[in-house]
Order: C-alpha cells, then structure tokens, then sequence
C-alpha cells in the first residue's frame, strides 16, 4: 500500500516538473516570436524610412508641371489617358531630358466654380509651373461670364499665394457660335484681359486647329480624338517651352 502512494507521489512530480517544463517552453517560445516580431518592425519602419527619403531627395529635385482643367484635359473619351495632352507633353519633356514631371489634374465636367473650390487642396503639392485650363464648361453651360472672370481670378490668386514664384500660363478658350455673338465674344476677352492683368503667359487658344474640324474631334464634336491631342499638346508647347528652358 506505502508502495502504490510512492508510485503515485512520483507519477504526480512528474506531472508537475512536465508542466513546469512546458509553461517555460512556452514562455521561451513566446519571448523569440516577439524579439523576431520587433525586429521585423524595425526592418519594416527602415525600408520604410528608405522609401520615403528616397522619394523626397526625387520630388526635390524635380519641377512640377501642374495643369488644372477639365475633360479636355483628363483627355475625356480617349481609351488611354497617355493619350491626352499631359502625357504627351511629359513624352516630349523626357525626350529632350528635362527634369519636369506633368501632373494631370484634370475633371471631366468641370467648371471654374469648381476648380475654386478645389484649388487649396491641389496647391498642397509643390507646383513650379501651372497652367490653368477651366472655363470652356462654364460658357456651354451658360453661366453668367462676371462669375467665370471671378472664379478664374480667384484660382489664380490661390496660385500666388501659395507661392509667388510659380509661374502661371492661362490656356485661352473660345466658345462654339450657337452661343450668341455677344455672350461668345466678351468669353474669349476673358482669358487675354486675365493674362494681362496678372502679367501671366497666355494659350491664345487651346483648341486651335482642333476645334470645329469634324476628323479632330470624337462624336460628340467637342472632345479632342488622339490626333487633336497632340495638335493641343503643341499648341501648349509653343508657350511652355521658352517657360522651362528659362
């Protein structure tokens, strides 16, 4: 009987030093997976850091073309954005190896009332050239050309102050003859009476040699095809360039 109770005061220490044993197993096994986790994290947060050092020392050394319209310029109805006037002027500017890079920011649709409303948050980007490309919609749509003239100007004053060394050129429009002679006439002095008064380049007309000729334009007759697109982009290029080779 005192043999059988030794017997299981054994069996029962054995229990307790195995699951002693285990807990510290356990323990240990607990202690690598979290040193192997933190230095994961350390080995994460310095590619990390890499990257976004990286990123900045590229963006610091690079000049920023933004342009700021609307389906003209998001190149509306083209099955490839690179084929929209943007992209091919970021193709000429690296075929010539300057260090710009073209951010498109165009909305389909949009109007001057819009681009105010949306200028402060697209001037949280680092903007060296800016070329403004808004008021076509307005005219299509009617809109009174006193709150064009001051949506424009606003935009424009949002530009400078942000940075006053920005350089500005103002992409001019015209406006189909269905419109009525005098609404379509006093819309085109817009864009030339802004440009002087503000001292900024001027597109005299974006959409010259494009607009009204029935082969450049897609179905609707107003939205540029691939060939108009880069009829446009030398129309912008013959006031960027002496800009940019400055």
């Amino acid at each position: 009987m005192l043999k059988l109770k030794n017997n299981q005061l054994i069996l029962n220490m054995k229990n307790i030093v195995m699951k002693i044993f285990l807990k510290f197993c356990y323990f240990l096994l607990l202690i690598i997976v979290l040193s192997c986790k933190s230095d994961n994290n350390k080995n994460q947060n310095t590619t990390e850091k890499a990257i976004v050092e990286t990123t900045k020392e590229k963006s610091s050394g690079t000049k920023t073309i933004l342009i700021f319209g609307d389906s003209l310029t998001a190149g509306y109805g083209l099955d490839d954005v690179n084929d929209a006037f943007p992209a091919l002027l970021q193709t000429k500017i690296d075929s010539l190896s300057l260090d710009y890079t073209v951010v498109n920011s165009g909305v389909s649709g949009e109007t001057t009332a819009g681009g105010k409303s949306r200028i402060n948050w697209v001037l949280n980007q680092k903007v060296d050239i800016f070329i403004l490309e808004l008021g076509a919609n307005d005219g299509l749509r009617g809109v009174p050309l006193s709150e064009t003239r001051k949506n424009l100007q606003g935009i424009i004053n949002a530009v400078l102050e942000k940075n006053s060394a920005t350089k500005i050129i103002l992409a001019g429009m015209q406006l189909p003859p269905n419109m009525g002679q005098d609404y379509i006439t006093e819309f085109k002095t817009i864009f030339p009476e802004l440009a002087e008064k503000n001292n900024l380049a001027l597109i005299p007309f974006l959409l010259k040699d494009v607009g009204g000729i029935p082969e450049l334009n897609q179905a609707d007759g107003i939205h540029p095809t691939v060939e108009g697109h880069k009829i446009m982009a030398n129309n912008v290029w013959e006031v960027l360039a002496p800009i940019i080779n400055l």
